[in-house]
């Protein structure tokens, strides 16, 4: 035992898990958004005798909302980027909330 052998591992908290294929918690979103949508059907449907057709077109948007946001802006994206392309939305420039308040870069006499 003259010499130690190093071997590289992964910590658990480097983790955040995996469940139903969506990294760390957010299946939890789709499984809410799943629940919540048949609760909407079901009212809908059973409680105030809508049409199921019309039942379906009500709940849809309550599980597909959440469904997209997370396939498109959580699953395998960087930590932050749904903040961050919500952002660029509603500013509709880089990464600062208020562009113009931004400090100018060295070098520069105005902002671009």
């Amino acid at each position: 035992m003259s010499e130690l052998r190093i071997t590289d591992t992964n910590s658990a908290n480097d983790s955040k898990g995996r469940a139903f294929g969506l990294e760390g918690n957010d299946f939890i979103y789709v499984l809410v958004a799943l629940v919540v949508a048949l609760g909407v059907y079901l009212v809908l449907n059973v409680l105030l005798h809508a049409s199921m057709v019309i039942a379906l077109i009500m709940a849809l948007p309550v599980l597909l909302g959440p469904a997209a946001w997370v396939l498109l802006l959580r699953h395998n994206k960087p930590e932050g980027y749904a903040g961050d392309w919500i952002d660029q939305c509603v500013n509709g420039e880089g990464w600062a909330f208020a562009p113009r308040a931004q400090p100018m870069a060295p070098g520069k006499d105005r902002h671009a």
